[in-house]
């Protein structure tokens, strides 16, 4: 068993605090997902339960025993590294089978697993070279394959994409996924980038300035964010948080965004929003919710028509982004390619509110959840 949990943990380096009393619980061959902007505390996070950083209060408890002061060693975690961190004087092979020989495991041993994890990674082909003589994908398979020799329970992955081309990385994402599944291993992955985190994981964690914002499943995350960082954060584009006031008029609430009145869907919890009835609100509405036509499938008591100017177009294949100033706000829209509009051409989209979402302006905290 390789559930992990973490009690108040935090980290100081003299009287800066970059950890702030973290609480989680991560379950036995769970995949879990740390992401968050730059300097957030996720891989300082995961640098003290792989023991590279000292815990400078808290709890970190593996299995059932307590490992603040365990060495890296002796906690039965491998880590993949950013940078690979691989022997450039070694052969393949010799990276991988080193952690074995250091713990003087027989070569018999040594050999089957380093076998059964380059072809497992389809890399036994690359054995033999050594890693100046491999891609920046094929160096990820073998620090990869180095930390499944040693099968160990936790997987902790440092942000292990990120040198790859595009293309790679979305090739990568797929493989790190299915090798989880296969290795049904504990999986604790560290990432700046949210496609990463909405791909891969079963639970994803976002954080800022060394808190956790929120713990949930990608799609709960996205439909349901608690609050503004984590609604801006997820998703790509990210959602439009605007200014507005919230008004109840015959028994329906509505938000007018400079002047421009939307209806908010009846199933909204109305005990929730009486408080803020005649007062400011943040309003959140994600690209997608921007319709050039009223789509077939939404109730058109929850839409109302959206203008705006079109600042900037940007093609993008399957659909086009369009940045949109409305009033005095920057919006964006994600809109079919088969709607061409000009740039300084007035449109007048379609809102659906379904899934919109509202903020208290002060503590930047949902109104709904």
């Amino acid at each position: 068993m390789a559930g992990i949990s973490l009690r108040k943990l935090n980290k100081t380096f003299g009287a800066l605090t970059v950890v702030h009393d973290i609480d989680l619980e991560i379950a036995d061959k769970e995949f879990i997902i740390l992401v968050g902007p730059s300097g957030c505390g996720k891989s300082t996070t995961l640098r003290m339960i792989a023991g590279l950083e000292e815990i400078s209060g808290g709890e970190l408890i593996i299995g059932h025993d307590l490992m603040n002061d365990v060495p890296s060693k002796d906690r039965d975690i491998a880590m993949v590294f950013q940078n690979y961190a691989l022997y450039p004087h070694m052969t393949v092979y010799k990276n991988m089978a080193f952690g074995l020989e250091l713990r003087k495991a027989p070569r018999d041993v040594i050999d089957r697993h380093v076998q059964e994890a380059a072809k497992i990674l389809d890399i036994t082909h690359l054995l033999n070279r050594k890693p100046k003589a491999l891609s920046g994908g094929q160096r990820q398979r073998v620090a990869l394959g180095r930390a499944m020799v040693r099968n160990p329970a936790v997987f902790l992955l440092d942000e292990p994409l990120s040198n790859l081309d595009a293309k790679l990385r979305g090739t990568m994402r797929a493989e790190i996924t299915k090798l989880h599944k296969r290795l049904d291993a504990t999986f604790i992955y560290v990432t700046h980038d949210q496609v990463e985190a909405m791909t891969m994981a079963d639970r994803i964690v976002v954080m800022k300035d060394g808190h956790i914002q929120q713990v949930d499943t990608p799609q709960n995350l996205y439909d349901r964010p608690v609050n503004m960082f984590v609604a801006g954060f997820i998703g790509a584009p990210q959602m439009n948080l605007m200014p507005a006031t919230l008004q109840q008029q015959g028994g329906r609430f509505t938000v007018s965004v400079d002047g421009q009145v939307l209806p908010l869907p009846r199933g909204f919890d109305e005990s929730r929003l009486a408080p803020y009835a005649g007062g400011e609100v943040v309003l959140g509405i994600r690209p997608e919710n921007f319709h050039e036509l009223v789509p077939g499938d939404i109730d058109p008591e929850n839409t109302a028509p959206f203008q705006a100017v079109v600042e900037l177009a940007e093609p993008m294949g399957s659909e086009i982004h369009l940045n949109l100033v409305a009033g005095l706000r920057s919006v964006i829209g994600r809109v079919s390619p088969r709607f061409r509009p000009r740039i300084g051409d007035a449109v007048t989209l379609t809102a659906d509110m379904t899934n919109a979402q509202l903020f208290d302006p002060r503590t930047e905290r949902s109104i709904l959840y």
